[in-house]
């Protein structure tokens, strides 16, 4: 099994039946919404602040030395580098339409089974079903308006710094959802799963391995039955400083006609479920 740190092994025993096909479905499901949001991130730089695409891996670069050291952060990083045998930039060459094997709609599916407001997930499952629709979209662009982006009221290094905290929390949000379609599915079916567990062996060896979720752990090693956890203390706090940010972010994107589902769904969130 992989280890982290060349120590602890990040393999466990889930549960009976098949706890742990349902766990490692979730996994997909937090995975597609990770890649949602990274693309949004990307959307945004490269669209409303114009960056080049060695500024997006520079800046990338930056981001997973911080909070948000992952995984798909770091091979985002270089596949703003990559360029094809003519020494064009991959990414410019890559056609905007994303298939999808089913893990994503399977958690979503559950979700509503199970009563679970999990918005993140199924906007990106949504997300890449309309990113399928590209001859209709194509022929939409020309058809149907939005507004014009008014580049020069941007601050540039304020708004990079406001996406990446609104990223970060965008994926709080995202894995705070996930965590609670567990805790559901535990309760209904009689599994008993151990979320600190089942944190840590998402710390290597997997998609959605992140610096963070060893937050995730510590929470749950503090309480196994926490509600949802962006009411423990870490993740409460970031939530806290950053929703501003978040808020800017998603406000920016909305005046100037940029679709980000995905952070949408995070603020929309947010505020429905601190509203008494």
């Amino acid at each position: 099994a992989a280890k982290i740190n060349d120590q602890e092994s990040c393999v466990d025993y889930v549960g009976p039946d098949g706890a742990g096909h349902y766990v490692k479905m979730v996994h997909n499901g937090i995975e597609y919404s990770d890649m949602q949001l990274i693309s949004e991130t990307y959307f945004l730089l490269k669209n409303m602040l114009l960056m080049s695409n060695e500024e997006l891996a520079d800046t990338f670069e930056n981001w997973n030395k911080g909070e948000l050291n992952s995984y798909l952060i770091s091979i985002t990083k270089e596949i703003f580098k990559k360029k094809d045998s003519s020494g064009k930039y991959l990414i410019d060459l890559i056609l905007d339409h994303a298939d999808n094997k089913g893990t994503g709609k399977w958690t979503s599916k559950s979700a509503l089974d199970l009563d679970e407001p999990l918005s993140l997930i199924t906007e990106s499952v949504f997300s890449r079903y309309l990113s399928a629709l590209k001859e209709q979209r194509v022929y939409a662009s020309k058809v149907l308006f939005g507004p014009e982006i008014n580049k020069s009221s941007i601050n540039k290094k304020d708004f990079i710094e406001k996406i990446r905290k609104a990223l970060y929390l965008g994926k709080i949000i995202s894995y705070a959802q996930g965590f609670s379609q567990l805790k559901a599915a535990s309760k209904k079916y009689k599994w008993n799963l151990s979320y600190g567990k089942i944190a840590k062996i998402f710390r290597a060896g997997c998609i959605i391995r992140a610096k963070f979720l060893q937050k995730i752990t510590d929470a749950y090693t503090e309480k196994n039955d926490i509600n949802n956890l962006l009411l423990t203390p870490y993740f409460k706090n970031i939530a806290n400083e950053y929703q501003n940010a978040l808020r800017s972010v998603v406000s920016y994107a909305v005046i100037y006609g940029m679709p980000i589902p995905t952070f949408s769904a995070a603020i929309a969130y947010y505020d429905s479920y601190r509203t008494a």
